[in-house]
């Protein structure tokens, strides 16, 4: 499949070769830069499929930006160097990138890592949102039974009464069970705080 993809390199003829490979493989380039801030900028506007990154470039180097796009869930990186150092390696395995490759590279070399990068990023996406769908429903459970609890002491119901009772009002409302948990939360918590200021009195 081909990839749509966004070069940054600051050496235009390095920049220019990495483009003419990406076109003789298929790809499709969607953008180009020669400094880091403006890789960004370009990846957030164009979303490309993967970004290949010279990782010695003006303000913001390659790896900074692979952690950006990789944090902010943008695209995939493959890191391009001509320096295989320790650091970079650790640094960019810090960051999240998803491919390495060193100057000069091999064109089918870089397909792979291209191949390989985008097919981790997406099933890293997969993970993330997972993560995130069972937060909301963790976040979500803990409301409706903290509302639960004070439905219960309220209008003296027992737990599958209050559990029904909150049901049936986000069904009336069509409103997630989530909100209308918070709504109870917020009306009953209320109706408390009076109680435990007398108390404090």
């Amino acid at each position: 499949m081909p990839v749509r993809v966004l070069v940054a390199e600051d050496e235009y003829l390095v920049r220019e070769e990495i483009k003419a490979s990406l076109t003789e493989l298929g790809h499709i380039v969607v953008g180009e830069a020669s400094d880091g801030e403006t890789a960004l900028n370009l990846a957030k506007s164009v979303k490309p499929d993967a970004a290949v990154l010279d990782i010695k470039m003006p303000g913001k180097d390659g790896i900074e930006v692979a952690r950006e796009l990789v944090k902010e869930g943008i695209c995939a990186a493959v890191l391009l160097t001509a320096y295989a150092l320790p650091e970079f390696i650790q640094r960019a395995k810090e960051a999240g990138a998803f491919g390495f490759l060193t100057k000069p590279f091999d064109p089918k070399a870089l397909d792979a890592a291209l191949q390989i990068a985008v097919a981790r990023f997406h099933e890293f996406r997969k993970l993330q949102e997972e993560i995130s769908e069972l937060e909301e429903e963790l976040a979500t459970r803990k409301l409706v039974e903290r509302a639960k609890g004070l439905l219960m002491k309220h209008y003296n119901l027992s737990e599958d009464e209050a559990y029904r009772l909150l049901q049936r009002r986000s069904m009336e409302t069509r409103k997630p069970m989530r909100e209308v948990a918070e709504a109870v939360l917020m009306t009953l918590e209320l109706l408390e705080e009076p109680k435990a200021t007398k108390r404090k009195q």
